[in-house]
């Protein structure tokens, strides 16, 4: 694993090089040497207390293909340089959340992650809102990670070590279940602590709105697997309060992507919504809700990151994210209505996308913890299914704009979107075929 650490540090030089293939080549030769490893549902590869499993493994795969997809989408831009330095610092701390195998490490890092995501939205946001963003991103991840800091010292003075295999307590006492767990909702985000996301989202760059939404939100999800582990106790005598939480949380955020009127406010609600059935799959603590929600994590990634960068292309060329002026755009770009209209789908979880397994299986860990669930989930998707109908349909029909003349899109474009959406559809190609 050092080797793969040590490969990024040495591309820190090219990142200052103007060329930007090269920098897509050096992130794609990474993303085939982590493919060539061997992983297991154990840790292996393990050197420098890192190792790969099957979990790391999948989302390290996903952090270097949603890089070299932000790459592309930042192509464009002047002072490439810097904001590709900014991005790059940003990848190398997720992934060493990832490999790290000892909590402290994966405290250090999962702090540092705050740095370069906070310079990005407010180095290159786009109104002065920015700042606000930025502060509330700082204050909700400082006043969360504090007390977490002071329970990982506890765990040392108890257990001597800060490996996750090490680290086993039976306590009850539901203080410690609440610093434990918190820090990976607000990063999640589930609903109630979610308020700094459509901030971040909206004032961020297209490249940051692609590494928030396919990645940034995984480190929650990750980090609750991981610490599941070691108060499983405390896990199984609260779970119904983080279930029933992000139950009426997922409806509600799925209600609200209703009335928004930007377009990348409504994307990042529909985040909020499906984290909210991350949470609730890893609630139930049954192994379909683990794998279901592991599931979506991936393909919200390439969903969510998909969603973020076409939105970008109608806002490069009609200067708006507003539905009230992003309109009949299926007559301006008509060579993105497909490409949109595809995403839509697999946003709202129709076959045969991941999206779909992945509900499917959280809806049967669902019913396996309390059967009359299936009655939110029903409204859950259903409401999913609308507010993804009212992206597509009021920026795509409808009367256009009279200073619109007819664009199209480059091959770069459709390279970043068909690369979101052949994984989409692909990986439960390559399942279905292992059975």
């Amino acid at each position: 694993m050092m080797s793969l650490i040590m490969y990024m540090l040495f591309m820190i030089p090219l990142v200052f090089m103007s060329n930007w293939i090269l920098n897509q080549v050096s992130i794609l030769f990474l993303l085939f040497y982590v493919l060539s490893l061997s992983f297991n549902n154990y840790f292996s590869v393990i050197s420098y207390f890192m190792g790969l499993d099957s979990f790391s493994y999948s989302l390290i795969t996903l952090s270097l293909l949603i890089s070299s997809l932000m790459i592309i989408s930042m192509s464009y831009m002047k002072n490439f340089c810097s904001f590709f330095f900014i991005n790059f610092l940003l990848l190398m701390f997720l992934v060493l959340i990832f490999v790290c195998m000892n909590i402290m490490y994966m405290y250090i890092s999962f702090e540092f992650v705050l740095i370069p995501l906070v310079m990005l939205i407010m180095g290159w946001g786009y109104q002065p809102e920015r700042l606000m963003a930025g502060m509330y991103l700082f204050f909700y991840t400082i006043f969360v990670s504090l007390p977490l800091l002071m329970l990982i010292m506890y765990m040392y003075m108890s257990c001597g070590s800060m490996f996750f295999d090490y680290l086993k307590f039976e306590s009850t006492f539901f203080l410690i279940h609440l610093i434990l767990v918190i820090v990976f909702l607000v990063k999640l985000p589930m609903y109630f602590f979610h308020f700094w996301l459509p901030k971040a989202h909206v004032q961020a760059p297209v490249s940051g709105s692609m590494i928030l939404a396919g990645l940034m939100l995984k480190i929650g999800g990750y980090g609750l697997i991981r610490v599941i582990y070691i108060y499983e106790n405390l896990f199984i005598k609260y779970s119904y309060i983080w279930f029933s939480l992000s139950m009426v949380g997922s409806l509600l955020s799925a209600i609200l992507c209703l009335v928004q009127g930007d377009m990348k406010c409504l994307i990042a609600y529909s985040s909020i919504s499906h984290m909210g059935m991350v949470i609730m799959g890893i609630s139930t603590l049954k192994i379909f809700g683990l794998l279901g929600s592991f599931l979506m994590m991936i393909s919200h990634g390439f969903c969510s990151s998909g969603l973020f960068y076409i939105a970008n292309l109608f806002y490069i060329r009609t200067s708006s994210r507003s539905f009230y002026i992003n309109k009949g755009l299926m007559t301006y770009i008509p060579s993105g209505s497909m490409l949109l209209f595809l995403m839509c789908s697999f946003n709202m979880s129709c076959p045969p996308s991941i999206n779909f397994i992945s509900e499917l299986m959280i809806l049967i860990s669902l019913l396996n913890f309390w059967f009359k669930s299936f009655i939110y989930f029903s409204f859950i998707s259903f409401f999913c299914a609308c507010f993804s109908y009212y992206l597509y349909s009021f920026s795509q029909h409808g009367i256009s704009h009279s200073l619109y003349s007819c664009s199209s899109m480059s091959l770069l474009e459709f390279l970043c979107l068909y690369m979101h959406i052949i994984p989409l559809t692909g990986i439960p190609l390559m399942l279905l075929s292992l059975f």
